[in-house]
């Protein structure tokens, strides 16, 4: 894989870095292996406004990257105020259907009334676990990760627990920012290392700017690992040039 630099955020708010301790993880992760990296603390649901958004094309360019089509049945994870949500329903149409998840449960009930104010009768709502989609089996052409990877504290259980929830040909799309993992992003290559780890596929990669970083797409590997087995990559606060192949 070609390794390219991104753009940084015009603004992104400095976050503490931070990872779970053994005794503070949910029970349902203890078989899952903790990321060998620091874990962004849990950012703002906007970091920029909708408006700014759309007038550098971000939503339209990862959903044209995406190949997102009427129809389709998408998940949008940690949907926050639902910037792709909405764009994703008016994409899909009538005959398609998007989940809406997120581990918030205050965003989730604001995200709830924009639904319902804006009439989006093909958008679902559902609150999430940290380390579980909780995403029902075979459902999913795409499921979307936007700037939001980099905070999830169970990235080994949560991708593992995704991976039964595609589509024999479905895709899971990711957008993030190539910078040290307690800097609210995340370097491609331990993003794509992680990623093989759980029995995925990167099957594209683009560094764009208009997106405020990079796009990747992976796809379900032949076999997924029992969570015994997992190895975690070697990552550090100063990227991961040395992540673990």
């Amino acid at each position: 894989m070609i390794r390219f630099r991104s753009a940084f955020f015009a603004a992104v708010l400095a976050a503490t870095a931070c990872s779970p301790a053994p005794s503070d993880r949910p029970e349902s992760s203890t078989d899952f292996p903790l990321p060998d990296r620091p874990v962004s603390a849990l950012g703002e649901n906007e970091f920029s406004t909708e408006t700014a958004r759309d007038n550098r094309g971000e939503a339209e360019t990862v959903m044209d990257l995406a190949g997102i089509e009427k129809g389709m049945t998408v998940a949008d994870i940690g949907a926050g105020e639902g910037y792709y949500t909405v764009r994703l329903a008016d994409r899909v149409g009538a005959d398609g259907r998007v989940l809406a998840q997120d581990i918030d449960e205050a965003a989730i009930a604001r995200l709830g009334n924009r639904v319902e104010r804006e009439r989006f009768d093909n958008v679902s709502i559902k609150l999430g676990a940290p380390d579980d989609p909780r995403l029902p089996k075979d459902s999913f052409d795409r499921i979307f990760l936007v700037h939001m990877y980099h905070e999830v504290q169970e990235p080994y259980a949560l991708l593992w627990r995704m991976w039964p929830a595609l589509r024999e040909d479905g895709q899971i799309i990711v957008v993030d920012v190539d910078r040290p993992t307690d800097q609210h992003g995340i370097d491609p290559l331990l993003l794509s290392c992680e990623f093989e780890r759980v029995g995925f596929e990167l099957v594209a990669f683009k560094d764009a700017p208009e997106l405020a970083g990079y796009y990747a797409q992976f796809k379900r590997a032949a076999n997924r690992p029992e969570p015994k087995n997992i190895k975690p990559c070697q990552g550090s606060q100063g990227g991961a040039g040395n992540a673990a192949r």
